[in-house]
């Protein structure tokens, strides 16, 4: 039977790579807590794979709510706090961020129009870097992180690279990074550790609203050691690893998961 002490706490838990790092997790013995934001027929998939994961012997339990708003952060974070008081050794001891909700679009353009506004550049900033300090200062102060909790933040190959439409995306990608570097100084004190997974180009949900994706996703391929595209699962293998006790001294770093993709890969404009 899975060890009932194991927790795992994914924000971004329906699709790409939070459904991966679920089904992983779940696998090797990890009751799940996922947040998710999903309308229509998408809310009842993200029920079925909750179910899903149940089969694999574990618990599930999903938010479908907006994980970036404070609220919400708030009502969650009590719910596994008060799960989490009848046994102290219940702590969460893998927390990954993969919320991907963030404007595309230029930031300069003949049409003022079309350009990004502030609002956006804000939500973008706030839901895909900021709320990863939000999530680990409410996790530490409530007490659910502990002495080998491992903490995982999403970027990728924008976060260093110009790309057509990706300007907000990028900044938001930039800034995960720095927020994993000082986090995993300030936390190492506690032993927990941060670190940052940058995958190669991968075919999500997500990653088909950038405008060329798909022509992108070929001239990865294409330049791939493997010859072949990163899939969620590559991500979710690299996890499954990472929180093994024996990692402990791989913390504040920014980890490819990309078949060798960034040697060789220059994306075009």
């Amino acid at each position: 039977m899975p060890d009932r002490n194991l927790y795992a706490l994914i924000l971004g838990v329906s699709s790409g790579f939070g459904r991966a790092c679920a089904i992983e997790l779940a696998r090797i013995g990890y009751n799940i807590y996922g947040v998710h934001l999903d309308t229509g027929t998408n809310k009842e998939k993200a029920e079925d794979f909750r179910r899903s994961l149940e089969q694999l012997g574990i618990k599930a339990v999903f938010f479908n709510q907006n994980g970036a708003d404070d609220a919400t952060r708030a009502n969650i974070i009590k719910f596994i706090s008060d799960e989490h008081k009848e046994d102290p050794n219940n702590v969460l001891r893998v927390l990954i961020h993969s919320m991907a909700f963030g404007a595309i679009g230029p930031f300069f353009s003949k049409n003022p129009q079309d350009m990004l506004k502030k609002r956006q550049l804000e939500m973008t900033m706030d839901v895909m870097a900021n709320s990863l300090i939000y999530w680990v200062q409410d996790l530490f102060n409530a007490d659910l992180l502990a002495e080998n909790s491992r903490i995982f933040g999403l970027t990728s190959i924008g976060s260093s690279r110009a790309m057509a439409n990706y300007g907000a995306v990028s900044a938001a990608k930039a800034s995960l990074e720095a927020y994993v570097r000082q986090i995993a100084v300030e936390l190492a004190p506690y032993k927990i550790t941060a670190n940052a997974i940058l995958a190669g180009l991968t075919d999500t949900p997500a990653a088909q609203k950038i405008p060329g994706f798909s022509k992108m996703l070929k001239h990865a391929k294409e330049h791939n050691p493997f010859n072949r595209n990163t899939v969620p699962e590559d991500v979710a293998k690299a996890i499954s690893l990472l929180i093994d006790e024996k990692f402990y001294w791989i913390t504040g770093q920014t980890i490819g998961v990309d078949g060798g993709e960034n040697i060789l890969n220059f994306i075009e404009m």
